[in-house]
């Protein structure tokens, strides 16, 4: 059940991720989810990296969110260079 909310958190946290980055992304839905579940993973190695989560703990939806903004600007840097 945990990992079908780590979806739909995910999906809402690069929902909101692809809102607040500009440019012109195409990506779709599965590449939204996608960018928020891979934000929220990069948050949460980083928060604990850093001392700011436990080691049993996940990082939340704000950081979630800022997360997918960084991953999906290495994935804009990385395309942009590719083409």
């Amino acid at each position: 059940m945990s990992f079908i909310i780590a979806i739909i958190v995910g999906f809402f946290a690069g929902l909101i991720a692809r809102a607040l980055h500009p440019g012109n992304d195409k990506g779709g839905f599965i590449f939204t989810t996608l960018l928020g579940i891979g934000g929220s993973v990069v948050a949460t190695y980083i928060g604990r990296y850093m001392g700011w989560y436990a080691e049993n703990s996940s990082a939340g939806f704000v950081a979630s969110i800022i997360g997918a903004i960084v991953v999906l600007m290495i994935y804009n840097l990385i395309t942009r260079r590719a083409s």
